[in-house]
């Protein structure tokens, strides 16, 4: 369907009353795609008045059925097939473009190899404070004194008004000018007290806009940039002739092992590219952007005040908002951001990095599910702008496309300063059951006896221990012992866990919160017995058996107040604390020089998943996890408890072995058709009725099946590794093939030529991350 079809232009002209006749002054049709409507693109007369400000990617208000509606401009034509007939665009939000063409590009991209209406993509492209209130800015009174007033007047206020003779000393010493709410801070009253002072004429108000800096307390010292290793040179000479050659650069694959100083050559590139005159985005993990990564950003770039924006989902809404205005009104020239960072509407781009590029979470939960690690390399590619992706342990899929040459592939095997990689130890848990593992109750099944030993070492020492385990709560599962039953959340199929502090049994999947039974829901029998173990018992048998450690444990359960994380990490840093024991919040973007010493209390916990990436995921997080070891002068030590301890995934992170991990491992995927050999899709339905949603999937199969594209493999509907989530039944259907644009396109349209139930919601997921 195109803008020009003639039952769009009805649906624009209705009801007829509000069809208006071309006017005068209208000069140009813009054509538009509603926010809020998968119609496709409609046309609309430009006024005259708004022809100097209306370019493509500006958002406007157009009229629609008699309400307004929000729209982006994708193209500006010099008439219509329906231009005396035309509506006029109602109003012009913001004083600049919200999308820069590269942007649309990108979004029309989007929507092509995802399937998802354009629409969706550019809401998606704006943070929602952005797009609910465009161009809301905070502001406060901007005081300035007029004059220097004679020491007898200042004598007189003193003795007759001496709240005013204080505001105007304390304008003297902030250089003669302050905004209100500096004055409030020492003066609540100042509102009033100056009315007095604007009259006499001593001093003038006026508004000024305030930015809400979520750093504002924050103090960075400026840093220098370091010496590179000879690795480092080389890298950096690699990434500058992408940068003098743009257009011919293939996206960089930097494969540095952890310590060897990638984040150095990030900074230094920048920094060319900020003498070039263009800008830079970084990438980052949501989980590995913690306050140290932004400080070393911040601390080098630090000339320019308003130099790096930071856009992440912790950012309160009004900080959000300005720092992404800060962005799109060309003040920032850095941008550092989790996922949703690809889409911030830098100009004059030089420079896209993506830092741990192999992080699942930059793949996009909910549509559209872009991967932001392949928007970066697409964006790169519409921009004509250099890509570096850097890893320590690199998707197979970058790392494939490195093989065939289809990226540059650099590497850093040595860590910086002639530091060596720690020592990794692998504890088979299996034997220390046998031998009677643990000093207490509470400690049973968590600390071997050889963990333990190194913590009391490290404790003798003054060096600092870092404690992981993927798991929250303190106990994982609640079961009878007569029948068996395990007590599960009533909407999710998942066993509760425990979280001692508040006493209840809380689902993490929906978040459910229940009081744990005193019997079993099923035989009625009280013989209940919780097993497994969180981060909370972890904390609670680690103070038990070092009760002189000083400690904290980070996890979202504990890091729930704004900046709690970073004042955490600080009293860390500052060697305040002894042991660190976390989630998956403190595997990565960490770097203390006194960590001599990692436990992975459970390193099965991801090889368990029903997923082909299980082992890659499993390598990945050891060799992260245990890189935050031996960063300073002493060698460091990882202990990895397992009871699969001869599984490749550990074996292969034992010598710290990505490449030859790799090499077995798409061995095996090329042999089966798995990424990054095919591309896949996931198609799921889901719904409260389990037959309903269970036969909707059987159907589309069933329709899908009629005429696969050729290459195309699929499998048959099954329930999901998860069955049941928020109180919908889950069924998956999975389809493979190595020419992705056909595949998608047929899809689309057997979806769209079928009538799906009500109750129903059929998605689908292109190149998935996580299988179920």
């Amino acid at each position: 369907m195109s803008a020009s079809d003639p039952s769009l232009f009805q649906l624009e002209a209705s009801p007829a009353k509000t069809v208006a006749e071309p006017l005068s002054d209208v000069v140009g049709v813009a054509r538009v795609q509603l926010e809020g409507s998968a119609v496709m693109e409609l046309d609309y007369a430009i006024p005259e008045r708004f022809i100097s400000r209306l370019v493509v990617g500006t958002r406007v208000m157009v009229p629609l059925q008699n309400q307004r509606q929000p729209a982006v401009v994708m193209a500006i034509l010099e008439s219509s097939p329906h231009q005396h007939r035309l509506k006029e665009i109602a109003s012009i939000v913001g004083a600049r473009p919200m999308f820069t063409p590269g942007l649309l590009k990108l979004a029309d991209w989007v929507a092509e190899y995802y399937i998802v209406p354009v629409h969706r993509v550019l809401r998606s492209m704006l943070p929602q404070a952005v797009r609910d209130k465009p161009e809301t800015f905070l502001t406060d009174s901007h005081l300035k004194l007029v004059k220097e007033l004679p020491a007898e007047v200042m004598d007189k206020l003193h003795k007759t008004a001496p709240m005013q003779a204080r505001i105007l000393e304390t304008l003297r010493s902030h250089g003669g000018e302050a905004t209100l709410s500096d004055l409030r801070r020492d003066l609540p009253r100042a509102v009033s007290i100056i009315k007095p002072l604007l009259k006499a004429g001593y001093i003038t108000r006026s508004e000024v806009r305030v930015e809400r800096d979520p750093f504002q307390t924050e103090e960075f010292l400026p840093s220098q940039a370091l010496t590179f290793t000879e690795e480092q040179q080389s890298v950096f000479e690699s990434v500058m002739k992408a940068l003098q050659a743009p257009k011919e650069a293939r996206p960089m694959l930097l494969h540095g092992v952890t310590g060897s100083g990638k984040t150095e050559v990030y900074l230094q590139a920048i920094a060319e590219v900020l003498k070039s005159g263009k800008t830079a985005l970084v990438l980052v993990p949501e989980i590995s952007l913690t306050p140290q990564t932004i400080e070393r950003f911040k601390a080098r770039f630090s000339e320019k005040k308003d130099a790096i924006a930071v856009l992440h989902s912790h950012l309160s809404d009004g900080e959000r908002h300005d720092e992404w205005f800060k962005v799109q009104e060309g003040r920032a020239d850095i941008v550092i951001g989790a996922r949703s960072a690809i889409f911030a509407p830098l100009e004059r781009l030089g420079l896209i990095i993506v830092d741990e590029e192999h992080e699942p979470s930059y793949k996009q939960e909910d549509a559209p599910r872009y991967h932001a690690r392949d928007l970066a390399v697409v964006r790169g590619h519409i921009e004509r702008c250099p890509v570096l992706l850097g890893s320590a342990t690199p998707s197979l899929e970058s790392f494939q496309n490195a093989a065939i040459g289809k990226y540059e592939l650099l590497r850093m095997t040595k860590r910086t300063d002639g530091k060596s990689m720690p020592l990794i130890r692998i504890v088979d848990m299996r034997l220390e059951r046998r031998k009677g593992m643990g000093v207490s109750v509470a400690n049973a099944g968590i600390l071997s006896e050889k963990l333990r030993n190194a913590i009391t070492s490290r404790l003798e020492k003054r060096e600092q221990t870092i404690l992981f385990l993927n798991r929250r709560g303190f106990n994982t599962s609640l079961s009878c012992s007569t029948c068996g039953e395990v007590v599960q959340c009533q909407d999710c199929a998942v066993p509760m866990t425990l979280h001692k502090k508040d006493n209840r049994l809380v689902c993490h999947i929906c978040g459910a919160r229940r009081m744990p039974p005193t019997k079993c829901p099923a035989c009625n029998d009280p013989a209940l017995k919780y097993g497994g173990f969180g981060t909370e018992r972890v904390e609670a048998a680690v103070r038990e058996v070092f009760p002189q450690a000083r400690m904290a444990r980070v996890d979202t359960d504990t890091m729930q107040r704004k900046n709690q994380l970073r004042d955490t990490l600080k009293d860390f840093r500052a060697q305040k604390l002894d042991i660190l024991i976390g989630t998956q919040m403190i595997a990565k973007g960490l770097d203390f020089p006194n960590v001599t010493l990692v436990g992975v209390l459970n390193a099965d916990t991801a090889l368990n998943i029903p997923d082909f990436r299980a082992a890659e995921r499993t390598l990945q997080l050891l060799i992260q996890v245990a890189g935050r070891a031996g960063r300073g002068e002493v060698k460091g030590e990882v202990f990895v408890q397992t009871y699969a301890p001869h599984s490749p995934a550990i074996q292969f992170s034992r010598h710290n072995d990505f490449e030859g991990f790799s090499q077995q491992e798409l061995e095996h995927r090329q042999a089966f058709k798995y990424p990054p050999y095919s591309h896949v899709v996931l198609i799921s339905s889901r719904g409260k009725h389990e037959a309903q949603a269970e036969f909707t999937l059987t159907t589309l199969h069933k329709r899908l099946a009629a005429k696969l594209p050729p290459g195309t493999l699929m499998g048959e509907p099954s329930p999901s590794s998860l069955t049941k989530a928020h109180g919908q039944f889950r069924f998956q259907l999975m389809m493979r093939s190595d020419r992705i644009r056909p595949l998608a396109r047929y899809i689309q349209s057997v979806v769209e030529s079928i009538t799906l139930p009500q109750d129903i919601i059929v998605t689908w997921d292109v190149d998935p991350v996580n299988l179920g």
